[in-house]
């Protein structure tokens, strides 16, 4: 695939996942703009998450339907209308309408993936995963620090109308760049719907793959979740902002997932999938003597945090080469079902957090994590068993 292609793509994936988090560093500012309660100003940052939710849903298993370049300009150019009318918007119910359209059509990270995987060889596929993985890591990282500067020095709206001229640029740019692709599917929009349920019936590998992103975002979402708590109390005494500035040790999975990638494309999904579960265990130990405070403890949750976020990302690379590998023709479908499999998990990671360090503090929410990793390093270790009989019945078919 040629540089310049990769690159536009990786930066889609950025711009796609930093319109999700962006919004997030300026709800005092939206409040303050629009004579609005904070609290209220935070629903914009809902209805994009909520807009999220449903685009991964309703949107995401089209990408085997619809032809993808046409596809992804498309919705590249409602989400910079949406941007557009957020950043002109002269309430907030406009507002957190515009939010609600933006998060659905801003799937284009969801959307990227498959066509990135079917337009390289298969023994390049986990490393353009790990790519693609590094730019949403970096719109992620770097969405709030953007916005949160614009907003300060030229008001809450510059932000939106930034990123609505940065996402058309983009869609101009995947309209010459990105070569058309043939449909997979010609299923009608109902089936489409059901068919990421049907997949998780019918293929083990993608239940095998959605448990371990489960899990191990689960526990991921649990930390950090929780270490606002851990920050803010008695044991450091720290602002919110520190949380921030301690997430900004993340920005090291940049580098590593692109290598965790070329490590699937050399040695297979398992073995990096067994590194990234055992690392997930070492952090749960690491992370303990964080809850005590002091320099020790601070310098004992980066070291934890960033061994979780590169266990957590580099795993996902790992388990996206795996899950698309499964059916060329159904990746986006494939995907789909993965994506909402990781994004319940993560959703029950944070309430089981919050709950879990309620009752037994910030050494209950790491053990939390260590038992999360072990269902998962569990299953992985049968996992080689299980497939044996399988593997028979095909031989038996053959012969």
């Amino acid at each position: 695939m040629p540089r310049r292609l990769v690159l536009i793509l990786t930066l889609t994936c950025a711009v796609g996942v930093g319109n999700i988090y962006f919004p997030q560093a300026i709800v005092p500012l939206i409040a303050a703009g629009l004579h609005e309660s904070p609290d209220a100003g935070a629903l914009v940052v809902t209805a994009t998450q909520i807009g999220y939710t449903l685009g991964i849903f309703l949107l995401v298993p089209l990408g085997d339907r619809l032809p993808n370049r046409a596809f992804l300009v498309t919705l590249l150019s409602v989400t910079a209308a949406g941007l557009l009318l957020a950043g002109c918007a002269p309430g907030l119910s406009v507002l957190v309408a515009a939010g609600v359209v933006i998060g659905a059509t801003t799937v284009s990270a969801q959307i990227v993936g498959p066509p990135a995987a079917g337009l390289v060889a298969a023994e390049h596929r986990a490393t353009m995963m790990g790519t693609l993985l590094s730019g949403s890591i970096g719109g992620m990282l770097l969405a709030r620090t953007f916005s949160g500067a614009l907003g300060e020095g030229l008001g809450w709206r510059t932000p939106y109308l930034v990123a609505a001229a940065v996402v058309a640029l983009l869609a101009v740019a995947l309209a010459r760049a990105l070569p058309e692709t043939e449909p997979t599917s010609r299923q009608a929009y109902p089936a489409l719907l059901a068919e990421p349920l049907r997949l998780l019936r019918a293929e083990p590998e993608l239940r095998r793959s959605c448990l371990y992103q489960a899990t191990v975002f689960a526990g991921f979402s649990a930390v950090w979740t929780c270490l606002t708590l851990l920050l803010t109390g008695p044991a450091y005494h720290l602002g919110a902002q520190a949380v921030g500035l301690l997430a900004l040790v993340g920005a090291a999975t940049m580098v590593c997932t692109p290598l965790a990638g070329r490590l699937v494309d050399r040695r297979g999904s398992d073995p990096v999938t067994l590194i990234c579960l055992l690392g997930v265990l070492v952090s749960a130990a690491v992370l303990v003597p964080g809850g005590r405070g002091g320099a020790w403890g601070l310098a004992a949750l980066v070291a934890g945090t960033l061994l979780l976020d590169v266990a957590m990302q580099c795993g996902m690379v790992a388990n996206q080469a795996r899950v698309f590998a499964l059916r060329p023709d159904a990746r986006s479908r494939l995907n789909t079902a993965y994506m909402t499999c990781a994004y319940l998990g993560g959703s029950a990671g944070s309430w089981l957090g919050v709950r879990v360090y309620g009752r037994a503090g910030w050494r209950g929410v790491c053990a939390l994590v260590a038992l999360l990793a072990a269902v998962a390093l569990a299953r992985h270790c049968v996992a080689p068993y299980r497939r044996r009989p399988a593997a028979a019945d095909r031989r038996s078919l053959t012969r």
